[in-house]
């Protein structure tokens, strides 16, 4: 079965938006982005049946992988413990479909009570914050943010619904309250533990090319796109570029 999303056309003019905290009509509160959903773009018409069918993929795969690596999770967590004083994991908000929040899940690999970032010094691109060797990360955050082993408690996430195998990176509300409405229809679909960003050089990657993928993601979905991404992946992971 095969569903191909249906590029959009982009809005010839966009009517000023109120950028406050809205309400969407079904009662939920879209923090990290300030409209609700009627006022993204249009959604892509992924088939019920498609969305079904990588729903139930995304259930059996996580818990699959939860399974086979939990050797090398309670490993991670006996040595992030070790390391450095403070949770195992670190607990953060995130925004998902619509621009909803939730609680993402990682290995914690900072020093507990490490400041914001820091402003002053920012390595990313456009809204996304990242830094090159940021002194907040401990011994062995370095090691798990280069292999991204840090992610894998996102597989949680991905149980949850929260997230998907595949998708767009999940963004932080302070980079989503930056989006102009190009952007913002990266949050038509659920966030991935992987996607186009990740396996495309992630924060190597200027703003520009990293939104270019992630839209090609969204509007040009097929059953085949995350098979195809989660076999990049592993690539991604064995040569860590653009990880840090």
């Amino acid at each position: 079965m095969t569903a191909a999303l249906p590029t959009t056309a982009r809005p010839s003019a966009v009517a000023p938006v109120d950028h406050r905290v809205a309400p969407s009509q079904s009662g939920r509160r879209h923090r990290g982005d300030a409209h609700p959903p009627q006022h993204l773009v249009e959604v892509p018409a992924r088939a019920a049946a498609a969305r079904r069918a990588k729903r139930v993929v995304d259930v059996c795969v996580s818990l699959a992988l939860l399974l086979a690596l939990s050797p090398l999770l309670l490993v991670t967590a006996l040595a992030v413990r070790l390391d450095s004083r403070g949770p195992v994991l670190f607990r953060q908000q995130r925004c998902g479909l619509d621009g909803d929040e939730f609680t993402m899940l990682k290995f914690r690999s900072m020093s507990t009570g490490a400041r914001d970032p820091l402003t002053d010094r920012h390595d990313g691109a456009g809204p996304l914050f990242k830094l090159h060797d940021d002194p907040r990360v401990t011994r062995v955050g370095r090691v798990i943010r280069r292999y991204s082993v840090d992610e894998l408690p996102q597989l949680v996430n991905v149980l949850r619904g929260d997230m998907s195998l595949v998708g767009p990176r999940p963004a932080l509300p302070r980079e989503v309250a930056q989006y102009d409405e190009v952007a913002r229809r990266r949050l038509l679909v659920l966030p991935g533990l992987t996607g186009p960003w990740q396996v495309g050089g992630r924060s190597d990657l200027d703003w520009e090319t990293s939104i270019a993928l992630d839209l090609g993601y969204v509007h040009r979905w097929t059953p085949t796109t995350d098979p195809l991404i989660l076999v990049k992946t592993v690539g991604a992971v064995l040569r860590p570029v653009g990880a840090y």
